[in-house]
């Protein structure tokens, strides 16, 4: 059997009168004819871009998941593109389907970060045919500008509250969001690590005053409820905005039970990938804030689904994004479109490298992003720099016990 011809879209997608009345001309129909990978160091991880280009001259850009095994992700993408040529671009749904329903298992990490990319690539030709930001094709914008924190680091407490501090007077930014562990957290007595995860939320607290917005994350680190209740009563009098990931995300009924005990306002789902496993988080009502990120949920649309789904249970959007500059403007696209959206997590392109990637990328302005208005994603990718800057093997830093057991990073 052909395999082109097996993949190939049902006649009545290849030339709908849609696209026929919105492309007049040689853009009536287009062709995807290669979709190519840009990995890139950034220090320390790397990161991953996608190329989908097509037989018209269009082109569009995305960005997946740099999960650690990169090589793996690439291959993977590699893979999608022989399913993928040939097809119109602007079929979204459908190539979504076909790439997720014909890897056959649901995927993971790995997987959906490929199909992220490739996705987010997909809606910006999209738009630049009709010559529209994509934000326009999602219904339209709701807000002028986007919503931003960042994260302080430090070991100390005073560390802690002076980066904190640092941040809001450089960015403007209303939020922040910190860790509550020191150092080693994983071989540290509970009794310290929760006492000292007060200490340093309140050092923030009293660095920032009473107005400006403190998540704080305990990164999944914790398996015990109870451990998380306890760390919640330590910093609930310092009002956080959020507590994030505060146990693992496997288990549905313990987010729940925890949700039951505190009074701070709960937060996870960026371990969490396409609306079939947001479904039961927010079927149990114990979130109040659900965070997937855009390059390893599945994509723009995807987001799109989890957000209606989390609107109809009263509960709002922070996406996860701690990729590139890519990633950042296709979240400012979901965020301008998303009624639910909350807050974006950011990281500043204004220094390099990241500042290097994008020809002209977003920067914040008084604590927002403003909206781009040029069609797509409003975005290029600097390909010359980018290939200068090969991707490098790396890993996450591995936490262990005091016992020497495997800790949670």
């Amino acid at each position: 059997m052909d395999r082109r011809r097996f993949l190939a879209a049902p006649p009545f997608l290849q030339a709908t009168p849609f696209f026929q009345a919105a492309q007049p001309g040689p853009r009536a129909t287009l062709k995807i004819t290669d979709i190519q990978s840009f990995p890139t160091n950034v220090g320390n991880r790397n990161l991953i871009f996608v190329k989908v280009l097509t037989d018209q001259g269009l082109y569009g850009i995305g960005e997946a998941y740099s999960c650690g095994p990169d090589e793996a992700t690439l291959k993977v993408i590699d893979d999608f593109k022989t399913w993928l040529i040939g097809q119109d671009p602007r079929n979204i749904q459908y190539l979504w389907d076909l790439m997720y329903n014909f890897s056959r298992f649901p995927g993971g990490s790995v997987v959906n970060s490929a199909l992220s990319g490739i996705e987010h690539a997909l809606w910006d030709i999209s738009a630049k045919a009709v010559g529209l930001p994509v934000y326009m094709l999602l219904g339209g914008k709701v807000r002028d500008r986007i919503r931003v924190y960042q994260s302080a680091g430090g070991n100390e407490p005073s560390q802690v509250a002076e980066a904190a501090k640092r941040l809001v007077e450089k960015y403007g930014y209303t939020a922040v969001k910190m860790s509550p562990h020191m150092a080693n957290t994983n071989a540290r007595p509970v009794n310290y690590v929760t006492r000292m995860a007060g200490q340093r939320v309140r050092a923030v607290r009293e660095a920032l005053g009473p107005d400006v917005d403190i998540g704080v994350d305990i990164h999944a680190k914790f398996f015990e409820v109870t451990r998380a209740i306890r760390m919640a009563r330590e910093i609930e009098p310092y009002h956080p905005m959020w507590l994030e990931e505060p146990v693992r995300p496997e288990n549905v009924d313990a987010m729940r039970k925890l949700s039951e005990h505190v009074d701070i306002p709960l937060a996870s789902g960026e371990c969490n990938y396409t609306r079939h496993e947001f479904r039961p988080l927010l079927a149990s009502q114990c979130l109040d804030f659900v965070q997937p990120d855009i390059c390893v949920c599945g994509g723009m649309l995807e987001m799109k689904k989890i957000a209606a789904m989390a609107e109809a249970a009263f509960v709002r959007v922070a996406p996860h994004n701690p990729m590139g500059p890519v990633a950042t403007a296709v979240n400012v696209h979901f965020a301008a479109s998303t009624p639910n959206f909350f807050i974006l997590e950011y990281h500043p392109d204004d220094e390099s490298p990241r500042k290097d990637i994008l020809k002209e990328p977003l920067m914040v302005k008084d604590g927002y992003i403003p909206l781009p208005t040029k069609p797509g994603w409003g975005i290029e990718l600097n390909e010359e720099y980018v290939r200068r800057n090969p991707p490098k093997p790396w890993k996450r830093g591995f936490e262990f016990r005091a016992d020497g057991s495997v800790g949670f990073i």
